[in-house]
């Protein structure tokens, strides 16, 4: 009898993703369901950044890259972190990947060895947890909830360091909730990790520039731990382009010279095309990124108010990204034509069947007791998706 790998059968399927087919598959059944499950914007890939990628191919950019990327496109990156983060990088401490989930994956398989602990703030983005096993390292999940914003404490960050600490993974502005850390706050976890030589940080901050706080902040910022901070970041949250798969780390030489590695024996370099486009939106003009920003923060603010008047949602205004966060565990026990609910998970598969309103149950972000919503949607379907929530909760007893 045929059977996969260990690690394969260790890892867990995307329940984002998860989500989303089932979503597409009532839809394909004829059901009107609004999918508030999926974390990309809603908005079209700028012209100009497809008009590069037609012309990259027009140009002939079809052959063999190298596998950090292109050079002229790792010294627009370079810019980029130079003229918007004031970091100072060089090209060869970039490299290019398919996507910046491809990056994180990178720089985990690179600098962990068996047994490794990984600190993961919770909640989480489904995916970190996951790569943590396949680079066959421990995840040590240190949570914090609605009451804090979901926000860990340098308390909590010392409390979870051990010998065997490798890397702390930050994602700010925060998928699945939507929380930003401030420079101070990201100054108290830079002050701990100064103390322990020896730790990584993953700095995931793809979502920077959907940001409702005025100012992205980084840890790569504080010179105490900057020589230790992976950036990971690229295209696909500020210039609405999921599809074409373009990320990017900015690391030390020792990092991005492992990546490089690691990267050439598996994918090479990310599409050319893609790469081109990329380059494009790193030069081009940037007005694209704040219409965008006010069309979620606007959508931000609707969902807010419509989440709100919804009783028993327990309901934290979000500083970032597209995603509401919810604490929904007063509905945790209630029952449906006798049908139990016994956790978010499965509160989020009830209001896809009865309220025809697809989210995913924050169990999937190590968050037992919340839910998340895009709202990377239309207002019409943001409104019309709270009334089937409201009208379907209501129906629980």
């Amino acid at each position: 009898m045929k059977q996969v790998s260990e690690r394969l059968a260790a890892l867990s399927p995307s329940e984002t993703l998860a989500m989303s087919q089932k979503s597409s598959e009532l839809k394909a059944q004829g059901i009107d369901v609004i999918n508030l499950s999926v974390g990309e914007p809603d908005f079209f890939t700028p012209d100009f950044i497809k008009e590069a990628a037609k012309k990259a191919i027009d140009n002939n950019f079809s052959f063999y890259a190298p596998v950090p990327g292109f050079l002229s496109l790792r010294n627009a990156i370079v810019n980029k972190l130079k003229k918007e983060n004031q970091l100072d990088y060089t090209p060869d401490q970039i490299v290019c990947s398919n996507g910046a989930k491809q990056a994180v994956c990178n720089v985990l398989l690179s600098i962990i060895d068996p047994g490794d602990e990984v600190i993961v703030p919770a909640p989480y983005w489904v995916s970190y947890v996951e790569m943590v096993k396949l680079a066959e390292g421990r995840n040590v999940i240190v949570s914090a909830d609605i009451e804090q914003d979901f926000k860990i404490t340098p308390a909590q960050l010392e409390a979870a360091i051990t010998k065997r600490t490798k890397a702390l993974i930050l994602c700010s502005p925060s998928n699945p909730t939507g929380s930003v850390y401030s420079r101070e706050e990201l100054k108290g976890l830079a002050d701990v990790l100064a103390g322990h030589p020896d730790i990584i940080v993953i700095a995931d901050e793809i979502y920077e520039h959907i940001n409702y706080t005025g100012k992205h902040e980084s840890i790569a910022q504080f010179e105490n731990i900057r020589e230790r901070v992976a950036i990971v970041n690229g295209v696909s949250k500020a210039y609405a382009m999921t599809g074409w798969r373009l990320g990017w780390i900015a690391a030390p030489k020792w990092i991005a010279a492992a990546c490089n590695k690691l990267q050439g024996q598996y994918t090479s370099s990310p599409s050319n095309v893609a790469q081109k486009a990329a380059e494009a939106a790193y030069l081009g003009p940037q007005d694209c990124i704040e219409t965008m920003r006010r069309a979620f923060e606007r959508r931000r603010n609707l969902i807010v108010g419509l989440a709100s008047d919804i009783p028993g949602l327990k309901v934290r205004r979000p500083q970032g990204a597209f995603y509401l966060f919810p604490d929904c565990s007063y509905y945790t026990g209630k029952s449906f034509n006798g049908k139990i609910i016994a956790n978010s998970a499965e509160l989020a598969m009830y209001l896809l069947e009865e309220g025809h309103v697809a989210a995913v149950g924050g169990l999937a972000f190590g968050a037992p007791d919340c839910i998340r919503f895009s709202y990377a949607a239309s207002d019409e379907n943001l409104r019309e998706a709270m009334v089937r929530v409201k009208k379907a909760l209501a129906a629980l007893v």
